[in-house]
């Protein structure tokens, strides 16, 4: 559990702020869950650690071509079913079937659902060898299999309410058994080539483009080494370093605890991969701290939120969407992370920018030095992760190793780990702890991923495609500015009921070819459905982020869902940028020198995006100093920046030069105005002036 402590000092020297957490973060998320998830004991905690490191052996083997199996070489397939029987059926142990359900004990009916779903995997595996020799995803499969294939069906689907809640099952079971009459006339566009229930199950089960294919084989090939990584670094003390780090960099500066929150969420947030353990992890001592210093409670929580949610946009280790992101796109994921390191930094810039000018305009100053950890002290305690870190970029980005990578980063952390810190060296109970939460992890992981790859499944079943695709065109009429419009709207609807990766999923299937047809870049399409699917962490009324942080600040849900809304706003605008100009997602021809200039001219309109937004212009001053043309100034401001910050040429009419100065004549006048106004206030004695 997570604790903020302070160090005594001799005399009268003040208590630093110091983030003391020997053990990771990792208990206070299972902690934050237990309400949601059931707590195994005694076996069958045993029983999932054992599987868990079966998992994890696997894929070494697999990856490293180890050959375990000695004379036996193992098939993707199979390695595939060996994971969904290993971890899939503790869907039924970890999560209640319903709110009343126990969760001291596991009910018999959810032994039943274990047995019976190991038992069908077990049977797939057996068999997957024989379909692919004999074809049998296509027909002609035995009535075992078929009968085993049904059972992995229907559990999966009740894997997958139990994961994703009823929004999830609801969104994704029709589409599963939609090729059973997909010739029905009224289904309009969506009308296709039409199965029976034993070839239907028969390509769900056996084919490598349902239940095998691309959600469960980016598990299999790269998520589960980042999963192992990310939790080992929490494990070893990353998040006491990263967060007394950003204490002692960021905090004395203007609104320094909000600064603090956001440079140690974005630090942790590329190790984790994850948003609600960013918040629990981070937010447990950036909000209080934040409160301390002045901010409100429900802005205290946004900040957190919206740093935290940075967690899946930031490379190295971007969340589980991103590796499904490099399967769709046939892509290694360094092409993915390098694409997302722009529109990340804008991001976290976006955010720092409305910190400064929420805490200029409320005159919050930052947190006295002499309570703040040492820089030095910081440096001493964690500087062995630097390596860590260095070797999974160098790993990724030069060698080109995505798969490799993540486990030789966990190795020289944790032998690091052993030499260098007394603190967080592990015993045989860490490692213990260490396999059951990768296991937890692993079990929702699956029971989505493989749930949602009937998805894919069934649209390439019945190939529609590519026609609704052209029908989407036809609806939109070759518009790439309304077809973006219509994606962004659908992504951020289904996002409000579907997990990230669902709802990247679903929109890959449908939307992106229709948007790739009109010739825009596969990366930017394909990181603008992502933006757009994920923005419901800090949307009402999903809002997850915002929730988990405001139970931290004491602040209510609803109020910091809308304030997480104001502060991440820029995360509405971004997509828009990078898929208007793919320079930004580093696509392109010369794409790193147009990326740069174009992420310089989107941070400087960002700078007035956000005085706009907060009511305050660096350089200019409080803008309630200009009285009753405050918020028509404010509305300029935003427009202006948005303008300037908007990329020209490609699909749009207008020329990077033309958009540039449309947006500056629009922002050179409104500030001249408030510069104006601000300075025309009287100035009371202590130098303020009046508003």
């Amino acid at each position: 559990m997570m604790s903020s402590s302070t160090t005594t000092a001799p005399h009268d020297e003040p208590k630093r702020i110091v983030f003391d957490d020997p053990h990771g973060a990792v208990g206070n998320l299972q902690e934050a869950e237990v309400t949601r998830v059931r707590t195994l004991r005694g076996a069958w905690r045993w029983t999932l650690i054992v599987a868990t490191a079966a998992t994890i052996l696997l894929c070494i083997n697999q990856q490293f071509s180890l050959r375990f199996f000695v004379g036996y070489t193992q098939l993707n397939t199979e390695y595939f079913y060996l994971l969904i029987a290993l971890m899939l059926p503790f869907t039924f142990l970890i999560f209640p079937g319903a709110e009343r359900a126990p969760l001291d004990r596991v009910p018999w009916y959810d032994l039943v659902l274990f047995v019976v779903t190991f038992a069908a995997a077990l049977m797939l595996m057996v068999n997957v060898r024989k379909a692919a020799e004999a074809g049998w995803e296509f027909g002609g499969a035995p009535n075992t299999v078929i009968a085993a294939g049904l059972v992995m069906w229907l559990m999966l689907m009740e894997a997958l309410r139990r994961t994703g809640g009823w929004s999830l099952l609801l969104s994704v079971l029709p589409f599963t058994v939609y090729p059973l009459f997909a010739e029905a006339r009224w289904l309009g566009p969506f009308r296709g080539t039409q199965s029976t229930l034993e070839q239907a199950t028969a390509y769900h089960v056996l084919s490598g483009e349902s239940l095998l294919g691309i959600p469960i084989q980016a598990f299999a090939d790269t998520v589960i080494g980042f999963l192992v990584f990310g939790t080992a670094l929490m494990m070893t003390g990353a998040g006491k370093f990263f967060i007394n780090l950003a204490f002692a960099l960021c905090g004395t500066f203007r609104g320094g605890a909000a600064k603090v929150c956001i440079f140690a969420s974005g630090l942790l947030g590329m190790m984790s991969g994850s948003i609600i353990s960013n918040v629990l992890t981070a937010g447990t001592m950036t909000i209080p701290v934040m409160k301390k210093s002045g901010f409100r409670a429900s802005y205290a929580a946004a900040i957190e939120a919206c740093a935290s949610t940075g967690a899946v946009l930031a490379p190295p280790v971007m969340g589980a969407t991103a590796f499904v992101i490099a399967q769709f796109l046939n892509v290694s994921y360094a092409d993915v992370a390098v694409a997302a390191i722009i529109p990340a930094v804008l991001y976290y810039v976006g955010l720092f920018m409305q910190v400064d000018a929420y805490a200029a305009r409320h005159k919050l100053k930052g947190i006295p030095r002499a309570e703040l950890p040492r820089l030095m002290d910081t440096i001493k305690d964690g500087w062995y992760y630097v390596f860590v870190i260095a070797l999974l970029i160098v790993m990724l980005l030069y060698f080109k190793r995505e798969s490799h990578a993540p486990f030789y980063a966990t190795a020289l952390l944790l032998v690091l780990n052993q030499f260098f810190s007394k603190d967080t060296r592990w015993t045989f109970a860490t490692i213990g702890k260490f396999l059951e939460v990768n296991g937890r992890t692993f079990v929702e992981l699956v029971g989505i991923l493989a749930g949602c790859g009937l998805l894919i499944g069934a649209f390439s079943m019945t190939g529609v495609v590519s026609s609704l695709a052209n029908d989407l065109l036809h609806i939109a009429g070759d518009n790439a500015f309304l077809l973006l419009g219509m994606c962004a709207l659908t992504s951020l609807i289904l996002g409000l009921g579907l997990t990230t990766t669902a709802c990247y999923i679903f929109l890959a299937i449908l939307v992106a070819p229709a948007l790739e047809k009109l010739g825009l870049n596969r990366m930017a399409v394909h990181m603008f459905i992502f933006y757009w699917g994920m923005l419901s962490s800090i949307t009402p009324p999903v809002a997850i982020a915002s929730f988990a942080a405001a139970g931290i600040a004491g602040s209510p849900a609803m109020k910091t869902g809308w304030e997480s809304m104001w502060v991440g706003s820029i995360i509405y605008f971004l997509p828009f940028f990078f898929v208007l100009n793919p320079a930004l997602v580093l696509q392109g021809p010369s794409p790193y020198l147009a990326g740069l200039g174009l992420m310089g001219l989107a941070a400087f309109g960002t700078l007035f995006i956000c005085g706009g937004i907060q009511g305050y212009q660096p350089f200019v001053g409080d803008l309630r100093g200009t009285g009753s043309l405050q918020w028509p100034i404010r509305v300029l401001l935003v427009i202006g920046g948005f303008v300037v910050a908007t990329p020209g040429g490609g699909i749009m009419p207008l020329s990077q030069m033309q958009v540039t100065l449309l947006g500056l004549g629009i922002l050179l006048p409104t500030i001249l105005v408030a510069f104006l106004l601000v300075r025309r206030q009287p100035v009371m004695p202590d130098g303020l002036r009046v508003p």
